[in-house]
Parts: structure tokens; C-alpha cells; sequence
């Protein structure tokens, strides 16, 4: 079977935020590499009509997941209305059966707004109904077989909406794909105003790297690092399947956050 990575995010720029550096690595193991963002970006400025700034951040997009040599899947919806339903969720897992990747990177089921914790719902829906004949997706695809194991990402904060503090599983060492992962999220031209205004960020790169070397901290062993969470098996893949795995050097299991689960 062929190894296919999956990044299903919200917005344009969430996947080079918090996932490019894995993806970069996985296309350097062998995989196939994509990139699907749900919603346009819409409402990601001040400065611009809807439809201006989604034809800007459309381009911007592209652009990104060319950098990173990922094949590019249009958005579905546009911001803010990335709802768990049935529609969205038959076109997402249009997509997922399209694709059949092995590994699917997304969202924490547990973020900082409802777009990105509602992607992370509909990716996850999608990827379980993959194999449902009974199903039907919009296009229609059929049901395909096959493995899948899930990966939730760090949210953006490290924190969970309550402002606590999300442990993740493992670690991914980005150090050698940083500047690439940089690039790509650069791509994103369009959100520095706006994510200085919106957010206080007065550099979308540097906060980026920022995440990246606390993370890296954080495993004790890499400068900069992407982080986490392995979703249940059930309905997905073997109890022990871990593709992650594949990276090698670059992969370190959290221990701890592993004896964790073990005594919970």
C-alpha cells in the first residue's frame, strides 16, 4: 500500500503553523503528501472584501503547499461556518476516500476556537467512515479499506481553551525542515496585518518558531519540534500501529505521557 500523509486543518496557514515540519519529513521517508483546509480564510483580514481575500489567500495557498511539495486540496466552506454536519462531513470524507492516506494529521480535539476543534471533529468522522459502503459522500467515492492512524496536533497555545496545559504523546524533530516550514508559512503574506490587529502576533514567523523551539524544550532532546497525540485505534488501525514511527531518529515517544495513560 502506498504511504500517504493527510493534513486536515481549518484555515490556510494552520497546517504550516503546527504540522508542515512532519509532513516535510514524511515526503523525506517516502510519503505522498497533502494539504486540505477547510475554510477559505475569509474573515482573515481588516483591509479587504470577502472575496478579495479569498482569492488572495486561495493563491497564498497554493503557493505554500507547493513549497512544501504537497498536493493541494481546495477549500469546502469559508470562515466561522466550519459546522459538524452532514453536508461538510460528506465532503470531507469524499476527500478521505480519495486520498486514502495511512497517516491523518489534524486539529486538537480541544482548541482555541470552534473552527479548529470542528475540523478536527469532521476529519476524524470522515476518516471512521471511510471503509461505511453505507455511507455516501458528496461526490460519491466508494468505500475504501485500509489502515489510517490519526494524529491530533498541538493546539496553537499548548493550552486548551480552559488554559490548561495539553501534554502530547510524542515529538517530531523539525530542526532540519524549519526553514522550509518558515517558508511556506510565509507564503501566507496576507495575515501579518491581520494577525498583529487580531492577535497580537507582530511576526505570524517568529511565533511559529517560537511554538516550535518551546515544544523542542520541552522534549528534552530536539531544538525545535512539532507535537502529538495519537487518536484510539478503534475503527481506525492496529492497537500498535504508529507510522510516526517511520521518522526514524527524528521521532521520540513522551514516556511519561505514556505511563500516564497506562495508571489512568
Amino acid at each position: 500500500m502506498s504511504k500517504i500523509a493527510l493534513a486536515i486543518a481549518a484555515h490556510p496557514d494552520d497546517i504550516e503553523f503546527m504540522m508542515a515540519g512532519t509532513l516535510l519529513l514524511l515526503q523525506q521517508a517516502g510519503y505522498q503528501i497533502h494539504c486540505l483546509n477547510l475554510a477559505s480564510g475569509s474573515c482573515g483580514t481588516a483591509e479587504h472584501d470577502a472575496k478579495t481575500i479569498k482569492r488572495i489567500r486561495l493563491r497564498e495557498a497554493r503557493e505554500a503547499a507547493a513549497i512544501l511539495g504537497a498536493r493541494f486540496h481546495r477549500p469546502l466552506v469559508d470562515d466561522a461556518e466550519i459546522l459538524y454536519e452532514l453536508p461538510a462531513l460528506r465532503r470531507v470524507a469524499a476527500i478521505v476516500r480519495e486520498v486514502r492516506p495511512t497517516i491523518l494529521l489534524t486539529h486538537s480535539p480541544a482548541d482555541y476556537m470552534e473552527d479548529h476543534t470542528n475540523a478536527c471533529r469532521l476529519a476524524v468522522s470522515a476518516a471512521f467512515v471511510r471503509g461505511a459502503p453505507n455511507f455516501k459522500t458528496i461526490p460519491a467515492r466508494p468505500a475504501v479499506g485500509g489502515e489510517v492512524t490519526v494524529y491530533h496536533a498541538l493546539p496553537h497555545s499548548l493550552r486548551d481553551p480552559l488554559r490548561r496545559r495539553i501534554a502530547c504523546g510524542a515529538f517530531v524533530n523539525i530542526t532540519s525542515v524549519l526553514p522550509a516550514k518558515r517558508a511556506a508559512l510565509e507564503a501566507h503574506r496576507s495575515q501579518r496585518n491581520w494577525l498583529a490587529s487580531s492577535q497580537k502576533l507582530d511576526s505570524h514567523a517568529r511565533a511559529m518558531a517560537d511554538i516550535a523551539r518551546e515544544v523542542g524544550r520541552i522534549s528534552g532532546r530536539f531544538r525545535y519540534a512539532e507535537g502529538w497525540r495519537r487518536r484510539l485505534h478503534y475503527g481506525f488501525c492496529d492497537a500498535k500501529a504508529d507510522p510516526l514511527r517511520d521518522l526514524g531518529k527524528d521521532y521520540l515517544i513522551n514516556q511519561r505521557y505514556e505511563r500516564s495513560l497506562e495508571a489512568g
